[in-house]
């Protein structure tokens, strides 16, 4: 067995890539908050990929955790020389593993915030890239304004505050390279979020100007948002893994990533200081991201969780079972052809019958085992973003959202915290108490988890929605989940 370091690379197994760079010449280039599974599948992989391809050495990545919860990431990442393994798993079993070394650093806010304010300040910083989630950003679902009172925002904007939160310390990187004559960094969101480059915008700008006037207009001047959408399928790494690459190729590793082959990365041409040659490694880099965007959260996104709840209430546990189950895959093929595909724009160079057909065959990858719990975890900051708007745009325009309405409804039914067998559903989700109370009282108030109007709108209000939904919602309590499916897409609900 080998212990992962940059002393043991040699060591690793023929079969096991390892960086063809010289990592003692890397400097970090980009600062990343959010070094999570995603990260280190997706953009690390392309920064790692153009390294080995001669690219420069100045695009090193300096990771940043924000959270205590960070250490682990951060200790990990140490005894390894910031190095990982990165295996993809595809559809025939096949196993393709690597080495990534494109991260140098790792900084722990609450060890010492000021050394990371201070790593955002340095000139060699050019770029800033989040993977904070989609509920990182601090802002109303429905009018999209920064959360002011927030109480960590308020505690950040303590005069002599030590900075705690992103907003903060991105804010206070940015002022000291103000203040030292520093030209601005790039920040770029990578979070599935609608326009992400512009509410990150929004939500930092709108941060600095609690803090100082003028600083918020410089930022708004002088800061590039790029927008991005972002694409690979990574599951929560588990000691199953770990095992895996211990048994198929002796590394110990105590932090792999696994993910699915599929990669792609839409990236908004928009930045102040330059940028990797990401184009060269497979990125698109274009004038317009928002039709790339709007087709992968509204129909892989949103696919996702038309398999989870109803999938979790069914007894399945991953995302392949649900996905090749023919009542989920005419669930998903209702969502996408009847309702979801009509609010897209045209998508420059793809074609939508393919790739939904693509999805349903990316879901139903057994060997990634993606777990439905996951998919399901922090729906108040996913429904709202990546179907509300769906169900929005289709009953203003008259048009059917059946099957919106469907997901919605499992949604409420799984927040009740119990399946279909009596088992207990640990409810994932920042709005967890709320929701699940919400859920409970629709056996007096059938429309009680419509209400919140910050995350649903006025849809309680609207016959064209709640109509469908409370027909699934009452099938899902009489009968349960596959009867609901099956009065959807009109199979049989035998298993």
């Amino acid at each position: 067995m080998v212990r992962l370091s940059e002393a043991t690379l040699p060591e690793l197994p023929a079969a096991v890539a390892v960086p063809s760079y010289d990592r003692s010449q890397l400097t970090a280039g980009i600062v990343h908050f959010g070094v999570g599974g995603f990260h280190r599948a997706h953009q690390a992989m392309y920064v790692d990929r153009l390294l080995n391809a001669g690219g420069s050495t100045e695009w090193g990545i300096c990771g940043v955790g924000v959270l205590e919860v960070d250490r682990r990431m951060k200790q990990a990442l140490e005894e390894q020389d910031h190095l990982y393994t990165l295996v993809l798993k595809h559809p025939d079993g096949t196993l393709e593993p690597r080495v990534i070394g494109s991260i140098v650093d790792y900084l722990l806010v609450p060890d010492d915030p000021q050394a990371v304010v201070e790593k955002l300040a340095d000139p060699g910083i050019r770029i800033v890239s989040l993977t904070i989630t989609e509920g990182g950003y601090n802002f109303d679902q429905i009018t999209r304004e920064f959360d002011a009172g927030n109480p960590e925002v308020q505690a950040d904007l303590e005069p002599g505050a030590a900075p705690r939160t992103v907003f903060g310390l991105v804010v206070a990187g940015l002022a000291l390279r103000r203040e030292r004559g520093i030209a601005p960094f790039t920040v770029m969101s990578c979070d599935n979020i609608p326009g992400n480059g512009e509410l990150a915008r929004k939500v930092f700008t709108a941060f600095a100007r609690l803090r100082d006037p003028e600083l918020a207009d410089w930022i708004e001047a002088s800061v590039h948002f790029p927008n991005s959408m972002v694409d690979r399928i990574t599951p929560v790494t588990t000691d199953d893994d770990r095992a895996l690459i211990a048994r198929e190729w002796g590394i110990e590793d105590a932090w792999p990533v696994v993910a699915e082959p599929f990669e792609q990365w839409v990236l908004e041409d928009s930045f102040g200081l330059g940028r990797p040659a990401y184009e060269t490694v497979g990125v698109q880099v274009v004038d317009d991201v928002e039709p790339y965007e709007l087709m992968k959260l509204r129909l892989l996104n949103v696919g996702h969780q038309g398999l989870a709840y109803f999938g979790v209430l069914a007894g399945y546990t991953f995302a392949h079972e649900a996905a090749r189950d023919p009542l989920f895959v005419g669930l998903l093929r209702r969502y996408w052809e009847r309702e979801a595909r009509l609010t897209l724009k045209p998508v420059p160079g793809v074609d939508l019958d393919a790739y939904t057909a693509e999805l349903i065959e990316r879901f139903g990858n057994e060997h990634v085992r993606d777990t439905l719990a996951r998919l399901a975890a922090e729906s108040s900051d996913r429904i709202p973003k990546w179907l509300v708007p769906v169900i929005a745009e289709r009953v203003a325009a008259g048009g059917e959202v059946d099957a919106s309405a469907a997901i919605v409804a499992s949604w409420a039914r799984y927040a009740e915290g119990v399946d279909e067998s009596g088992n207990p559903i640990t409810i994932v989700d920042r709005l967890a108490d709320a929701r699940h109370a919400a859920a409970l009282a629709q056996s007096s108030d059938p429309l009680a988890f419509l209400r919140d109007e910050t995350l649903f709108g006025t849809l309680a209000n609207e016959p064209a929605f709640t109509e469908p939904y409370l027909r699934t919602l009452d099938v899902l309590h009489a009968r349960g989940a596959r009867a609901a499916l099956a009065a959807l897409v009109g199979e049989p609900a035998a298993s």
